[in-house]
């Protein structure tokens, strides 16, 4: 048959196989090596390359409302700095809403608190422990021996925490500047780059990009609706079990579900907490329960099934490419892994796309080196 190779002998097809597996194994060990390189030059560059990730995301839910105003007459550059005050207000509103409801709440879990530790004390000054006034107080007298003896380590902590919470300010100056200009002038990126490389790579790599945008803004509306669904299902709980500041605490679970694994422990905590120091022992562990099992469900079942259907990736794939981004890069890792993983799933798919385009081609046109079929005459 036509395109079928024979074999002299077995020697001569085992040394064609173990060629093949000899040089698929170089390209597979070139493209590991080219993709650690890569990664080893992010985490160098992490400092550059983590606002410029931010102001994407940021990008993506501006545009939309920019969009809309250029449509209507407005240049691009007074569009962007109408969406992008008209979000810091929006934050900072919603922000300060939630601090002036603990404000209000504020005396209410102060005199709670007051009862609750007067209930702690008559607690632990009854069996089992029967811990008297003096015994408390040599107890606190060590505690704060050993918060004395601490102290430097303490105080670099805190110089520590000051450092990255500067850090953290400047990255996020960095990336609202970035938003503004890709807002400004991301429209005109993509004509530039076809002029820059080509029409004929540039219409390739333009489709690829336009793309991944729209994966972007999937991952944000996904992400949105996760947030969401935990804060009205945690709220719920705190306007059932009579907890005060249910609304505020909501509202912090649904900002903090943006921050993967550190948002929603801290906003979980508090929620905890509150209820203890409001409602007692009984309802903070009922509440502790409801954040755990809401919280469980939104990381291992919610999350997956919403970020794989609005991005085209399995569940499993979402899963794991969150434990590998958490295990490389921490919680940032943890937020970006799965538009980065998404993202190279649509270079992946295009690819095949055009690998399958041309293959059709390919097998509709035959070339006229191809070698025809020859009568054989009968031995």
């Amino acid at each position: 048959m036509t395109g079928e190779r024979r074999w002299a002998d077995k020697g001569e097809a085992i040394g064609h196989g173990v060629s093949w597996l000899a040089r698929w194994s170089l390209r597979t060990a070139l493209a590991v090596l080219g993709l650690w390189m890569v990664l080893w030059l992010v985490g160098k560059l992490w400092v550059v390359v983590m606002p410029v990730l931010i102001a994407l995301l940021i990008t993506t839910v501006l545009w939309p409302p920019a969009r809309w105003l250029m449509s209507k007459g407005l240049n691009s550059a007074l569009a962007a700095t109408i969406v992008l005050l008209l979000g810091l207000g929006v934050l900072g509103g919603v922000i300060a809403a939630i601090s002036s409801s603990i404000a209000s709440g504020v005396p209410e879990i102060a005199q709670s608190a007051q009862k609750a530790i007067t209930q702690l004390q008559d607690w632990v000054g009854g069996p089992p422990f029967n811990l008297r006034g003096s015994d408390l107080d040599r107890l606190i007298a060590q505690g704060v021996d050993q918060i004395k003896s601490s102290i430097g380590s303490i105080a670099g902590g805190l110089l520590t925490g000051a450092g990255a919470v500067t850090s953290g300010l400047v990255t996020g100056v960095v990336a609202l500047l970035l938003a503004f200009f890709f807002v400004k002038d991301g429209m005109r990126f993509t004509p530039w780059l076809r002029g820059v490389i080509g029409e004929r790579a540039g219409g390739h790599v333009t489709t690829v990009l336009e793309r991944i945008w729209v994966t972007l803004g999937s991952f944000i509306r996904s992400q949105a609706v996760v947030s969401l669904i935990d804060a009205i299902f945690i709220g719920l709980g705190l306007v059932i079990l009579g907890v005060p500041l249910a609304i505020p605490l909501a509202a912090l679970t649904f900002l903090g579900g943006f921050v993967p694994i550190v948002g929603a422990f801290i906003a979980g905590a508090l929620a905890v907490l509150v209820a203890l120091v409001s409602n007692g022992l009984t309802t903070a562990l009922i509440m502790l329960v409801i954040v755990i099992v809401v919280q469980q469900v939104e990381g291992n079942v919610l999350q997956p099934i919403l970020q794989s259907r609005s991005l085209r990736l399995h569940a499993a794939v979402v899963l794991l490419v969150v434990t590998a981004g958490t295990s490389l890069y921490g919680i940032a890792g943890a937020f970006f892994s799965v538009p980065v993983a998404a993202a190279v799933a649509v270079v992946i798919r295009y690819l095949g796309e055009v690998i399958d385009s041309r293959s059709v081609m390919d097998t509709s046109q035959p070339s006229g080196d191809e070698p025809a079929e020859t009568e054989r005459s009968p031995e």
